[in-house]
């Protein structure tokens, strides 16, 4: 049975779409198969795993709609392959932001990738699914399918803010529409060791949440930067470099928790 996994956090520009894509891409190199699921209408995770949101002829938008379904709809980047950390990419584009308005007077609105992603199931060990940053139908949607949580943050002070935000809609969520939702961990992002008020928060948070806070650290990496404008993941893109490194160890760590709960 596959783990789902909603990469959310509501505050902005903290990494999700990264670590998501980069997630998917260390996972598929320790071997596991691996299902991306693209919530965003803006496609940067779909782009970012090498595939071309104008191109797409399904996308998620018509998994939610139910005129296709997730074998019909999804795709693989050649690019991927090449690099030996291929993953299935459910994409999505521009098309995705109408969803938000026609889903609203439809039944089971809430549920509708839930119930796609269990026709797929067995084919996969872990489906990923990067949110947007508001708490839309679409992000619902992801966290009504999901397991589970991981939470990308930076180290800064209005982070633990947003952070707050995040757990409240997610016990919210638990309550009424997914008692099975937790948070599975939190990952720190652009880590850099050489400001203090990084390494404070990043200790308020092993003080706060102990080990709901991931191992691993994603350090601040000029490659892993890069890695998206030539539609890769980090992985791919240079896999000696300190973030794609960061990610395997992440990957890594991801499987032996799964481990441990099963």
């Amino acid at each position: 049975m596959a783990k789902i996994f909603c990469v959310a956090n509501q505050k902005g520009g903290v990494g999700k779409t990264t670590t998501t894509v980069n997630l998917a891409a260390g996972l598929a190199k320790l071997g596991q198969r691996v299902l991306m699921v693209d919530l965003d209408p803006q496609g940067n995770a779909t782009m970012g795993s090498g595939i071309d949101k104008r191109e797409l002829e399904l996308s998620v938008y018509d998994v939610l709609l139910e005129s296709a379904s997730i074998e019909e709809a999804r795709v693989t980047s050649q690019k991927l392959l090449d690099a030996g950390c291929s993953f299935d990419v459910l994409g999505a584009n521009r098309e995705l932001a109408g969803a938000e308005v026609e889903l609203v007077g439809l039944e089971r609105r809430e549920k509708r990738l839930r119930a796609a992603l269990a026709e797929v199931d067995a084919q996969y060990d872990f489906v990923l699914v990067d949110c947007p940053p508001s708490l839309s139908l679409l992000t619902l949607n992801g966290l009504c399918a999901a397991h589970g949580v991981i939470v990308p943050m930076q180290c800064e002070y209005f982070a633990l803010e947003g952070l707050t935000d995040l757990v409240n809609t997610i016990k919210r969520v638990h309550a009424n529409l997914n008692p099975d939702l937790k948070i599975i961990g939190l990952l720190r992002v652009m880590f850099d060791p050489r400001i203090t008020l990084q390494q404070q928060v990043s200790e308020q948070l092993k003080d706060h949440f102990g080990d709901k806070v991931f191992d691993t650290v994603i350090p601040r990496n000029v490659r892993l930067a890069e890695a998206p404008s030539y539609g890769l993941p980090g992985l791919a893109f240079d896999a000696s470099s300190k973030g794609a490194q960061a990610f395997v160890a992440f990957a890594q760590e991801m499987v032996d928790r799964i481990q441990r709960w099963s």
